[in-house]
């Protein structure tokens, strides 16, 4: 069973309510436990691959779904292709962490995608094709209906004033 230490730092008296100011003036908090990945005990929260930083309380394959470009599919296959366990993010070794930014890096994923996606909806604007013509006027491309929904899209509704009946402007 581990045991904690106490650690005393002093702190300002100024910031302190002046109902606190006349006591003592250290605060005690847990020492850090040796060991784990950083230094002097400081415990890394995240591990960064692909310029996304994974959470490290979940499991690796839905950790790596965190990064744009990689759903669950893709992070079934690439824990296949390295032969991993499914096992939580933060007991990875140093060396599983290596190889796996190692074979991120193989996928298109985060800004590349999205610049590949940009570029290719902006040549479809270019060329005034159909589906470029539906993303520069903000309608729905694929072919759904847009006399109800699409509202997305679209923004909110304007609201047009109804036409008066001959009836009531007789009255």
């Amino acid at each position: 069973m581990a045991t904690l230490s106490m650690v005393s730092v002093p702190i300002a008296t100024s910031s302190l309510p002046l109902s606190a100011r006349g006591r003592s003036s250290s605060v005690s908090f847990p020492a850090p436990k040796k060991g784990g990945i950083g230094h002097g005990g400081l415990q890394i929260e995240c591990i960064r691959i692909g310029g996304v930083e994974i959470p490290n309380h979940k499991r690796v394959e839905y950790s790596l779904q965190y990064i744009h470009g990689i759903g669950r599919s893709r992070s079934r296959q690439i824990l296949l292709d390295l032969n991993f366990d499914n096992k939580v993010t933060k007991d990875l070794s140093e060396e599983e962490v290596i190889i796996l930014r190692k074979e991120v890096t193989k996928y298109m994923i985060e800004g590349d995608l999205k610049r590949f996606n940009r570029v290719a909806i902006e040549r479809l604007k270019e060329i005034r094709c159909y589906r470029g013509i539906r993303h520069k006027l903000g309608l729905p491309v694929r072919g759904q209906r847009t006399k109800n929904n699409c509202r997305t899209l679209k923004g909110r509704r304007a609201s047009v004033a109804k036409k008066k009946s001959p009836a009531s402007q007789e009255e």
